[in-house]
């Protein structure tokens, strides 16, 4: 072998050299950051599992909120309903005992104007007056 080959295979043998230490050293960091990494996930594990039991603790309360909600607005609706009803029997119930009265007061007030109305026609008219006392008169 000549000097020329012996210095390039020095060469190529102190490329190889620095290159396997370059991997060795990637490798090794690659497994520091592993671990940080892991190190890492575990605090973050540690630090949100209570935010997502709270998570959970507020979606049971919410869902537990939602339903009596649900509930009471149910009993509203049926409240609201039952007066409902309740206001119509006793719309009904007056319109009826009013109704009854009504036509006896409408009847009365009739009366009273046909009456009025006899008054004014005697005043004003004297001759059917008369006559009335003769018809009177003639009446057994």
């Amino acid at each position: 072998m000549t000097d020329r080959a012996q210095l390039f295979l020095g060469v190529i043998a102190v490329a190889m050299m620095v290159i396997a230490i370059v991997q060795v050293g990637m490798i090794v960091a690659a497994g520091l950051l592993a671990r940080r990494v892991g190190r890492l996930m575990t605090e973050i594990e540690r630090d949100i599992k209570p935010i997502f039991a709270q998570l959970q603790a507020i979606g049971r309360d919410a869902s537990r909120a939602a339903s009596l909600a649900t509930a009471q607005v149910e009993r509203a609706d049926t409240l609201f309903a039952d007066i409902a009803v309740r206001i119509e029997q006793a719309l009904g119930a007056v319109q009826s005992s009013f109704g009854v009265p009504a036509r006896e007061g409408r009847a009365l007030l009739s009366a009273f104007r046909a009456a009025m109305q006899a008054i004014r026609d005697m005043r004003h008219n004297p001759h059917r007056r008369g006559r009335a006392e003769d018809e009177d008169a003639l009446f057994i």
